[in-house]
């Protein structure tokens, strides 16, 4: 039986040390735990899917909670029985003793497992809307207040009219009018 790990945390800046230490803490070697820097929204990721394929009959895996695991409802229930019956792994959640498969495997067990599984996966779907949902909020109010988002605008150079003439009617190819442009650009700051 292999012990093996997995992390997520939703993007780059976002830091795993957290989920690493309670996994170390449950007994995961760390060359046995992967970690993805990406959204929950699917099991679409790389270092899952590697998991996937590294996991056999009677592996445990441990996540740190289960919106670690990911944030959709229907795709967790679906990952948990592929892991459990196909796979015929157990899964441990650390912060929830009773999503631990090893334990209580009579049908009391696995009902309340079952239940405790549906809301948590619930909440973390739930939990995913609502940090869409602010954000949206949070972008509109900041553009009602006058934040520009993205990069700054450069201006034009001074000959990108006549430029883009010549380039229009077929007098130069692209690459020719791109250096053109390129020579003319003035460094203005922004």
């Amino acid at each position: 039986m292999s012990i093996y790990g997995y992390i997520r945390v939703s993007s780059q800046n976002q830091n795993e040390d957290r989920q690493l230490i309670a996994l170390q803490s449950a007994g995961v070697n760390t060359c046995n735990i992967f970690s993805d820097k990406q959204s929950g929204k699917d099991f679409n990721r790389p270092q899952y899917r590697k998991l996937l394929r590294k996991v056999r009959k009677g592996d445990l895996i441990c996540v740190k909670s289960i919106d670690r695991l990911g944030r959709n409802y229907n795709e967790i229930q679906e990952q948990w029985r592929f892991l459990t019956k196909e796979k015929q792994a157990d899964i441990c959640v650390l912060d929830m003793p009773l999503l631990d498969t090893r334990r209580g495997k009579d049908l009391m067990g696995t009902f309340l497992s079952d239940i405790v599984l549906q809301v948590l996966s619930f909440v973390a779907e739930n939990e995913r809307d609502s940090i869409r949902r602010r954000q949206a909020e949070g972008i509109a109010a900041a553009k009602a207040r006058g934040v520009k988002f993205g990069r700054p605008t450069k201006p034009l150079p001074e000959n990108f009219l006549d430029v883009y003439s010549c380039w229009k009617s077929g007098q130069i190819n692209g690459s020719d009018a791109a250096k053109k442009m390129r020579n003319a650009v003035v460094d203005i700051p922004l």
